[in-house]
């Protein structure tokens, strides 16, 4: 009887914590979207995508760099892949991750529960800060960098257009002839060549070249992260339900003991 009440006890206490954690976050996103609301009349209009610049520098952070920073080579800021030509590198880097649900301006130190906000943020109150007199659209060498299949891998199983794979490869070694000439040296040379296998190869509608073939930067297994996270809440929980499940078990046995004894006791001689 004594453990069902603590089993009980304990899912109670869970559900009510899980429906103030949720009901505080609804409240705060709401309050989020009602500041981004009222800071809304000093938007700007930027004709660059941010997600898709974003996709563009994860891929190049974890496909190229990593190659990048073995040779030991420095990437020319004429290259559109310089960190320099992405219009929103320097807000990027001002996205503080305090938490899962928590952000902070780097600017300004105003927290926001989800990157969206944040990002709306960046376009009403520090749009004064992107360098928007250049071309530096990360997102216009999405085509060559393969940033659709990152945002949606299913896009590979899709009807290949020829026109736009010819484009694409164009575009790509281009890229590679102008960040990675062969002349310099041997490091330019091979990073030439692996950006070719790397992200050309793959620009056609032959289906047997698929993206990134090199592998890239190692990224910890998620599944195994929200294992662990899972198993460190559920222990503290296992070791509460066995420490109630020996306490009870003690007192049955010394409630036993005590019935045989009177048992004994009350035995005529």
């Amino acid at each position: 009887m004594g453990r069902a009440k603590a089993i009980t006890l304990i899912i109670l206490i869970q559900f009510i914590l899980l429906h103030v954690t949720k009901s505080q976050q609804g409240f705060e996103e709401s309050l989020a979207a009602r500041t981004l609301k009222q800071e809304s009349h000093d938007t700007h209009e930027v004709h660059c995508s941010r997600e898709r610049s974003r996709a563009a520098w994860q891929i190049i952070d974890d496909y190229l760099m990593p190659f990048v920073e073995e040779e030991g080579y420095q990437i020319s800021a004429d290259c559109r892949l310089h960190p320099d030509n992405d219009l929103f590198r320097d807000q990027e880097r001002h996205k503080i991750h305090l938490d899962v649900n928590e952000l902070r301006c780097g600017y300004c130190k105003k927290s926001f529960r989800a990157e969206r906000f944040l990002d709306q943020h960046f376009d009403n109150r520090h749009y004064n800060l992107l360098n928007v007199n250049q071309s530096k659209c990360l997102a216009d060498l999405c085509g060559a960098l393969h940033c659709d299949f990152v945002i949606n891998s299913n896009l590979l199983k899709a009807k290949c257009n020829p026109a736009a794979a010819t484009r694409n490869r164009h575009l790509c070694e281009s890229l590679a002839n102008s960040c990675f000439p062969i002349s310099p040296g041997p490091s330019a040379r091979r990073l030439h060549e692996l950006f070719l296998r790397q992200f050309c190869d793959a620009h056609t509608c032959s289906g047997k070249a698929k993206p990134f073939p090199r592998g890239g930067k190692k990224q910890t297994n998620l599944l195994y992260m929200a294992t662990s996270i899972l198993l460190m809440m559920l222990l503290p929980l296992f070791y509460l339900l066995y420490y109630l499940y020996q306490r009870d078990m003690k007192q049955e046995t010394q409630v036993l003991r005590r019935v045989s004894q009177v048992g004994q006791k009350a035995k005529p001689s």
